[in-house]
């Protein structure tokens, strides 16, 4: 594990304190628990598995792990940069990231209580509307018409 751990202050999101139960248990469950739904779905399990090898999983999965960990409990563990794998990918396009958004909230809701599922999804809804934008610009693909996939168009 590289980084710091969480730190011992206390942490505020959005205006609101982080819940306690929220610890890198509950994001090392999370990550490991919705990459297994991913790899073996229909439409996005073919695009990680062929960019991911299998050799590679545990690295991908640490790596996610400490990106999760950095975005909620605000640690330093995630240096890297997560748009670029994604702007290699031709074939990314708003099904993939509605099904992405459907398993992770399936995932956060069945992990988590309701508050912690809540920070999760907020972060990764807003992290799906970047990259799509990302994605259409590097494209050079119009995006005025891009709105934020909202939790109600959630399967």
């Amino acid at each position: 594990m590289r980084g710091r751990p969480a730190p011992a202050r206390t942490v505020v999101i959005d205006g609101k304190l982080l819940p306690e139960v929220l610890d890198e248990a509950m994001v090392h469950a999370v990550v490991h628990g919705f990459y297994d739904e991913i790899r073996k779905d229909d439409l996005l399990g073919p695009i990680f598995n062929g960019v991911i090898a299998p050799e590679d999983w545990p690295v991908h999965l640490a790596k996610m792990c400490d990106f999760w960990s950095a975005t909620l409990l605000r640690t330093d563990r995630y240096d890297g940069r997560p748009l670029p794998p994604h702007l290699a990918i031709p074939e990314l396009g708003q099904e993939h990231f509605h099904r992405w958004l459907s398993l992770f909230r399936a995932t956060v809701e069945r992990l988590c209580p309701p508050e912690v599922a809540d920070l999760f999804l907020d972060r990764a809804l807003r992290i799906a509307h970047s990259f799509r934008l990302a994605i259409a610009f590097h494209r050079g693909t119009d995006t005025t018409g891009i709105v934020p996939i909202s939790r109600e168009a959630l399967s």
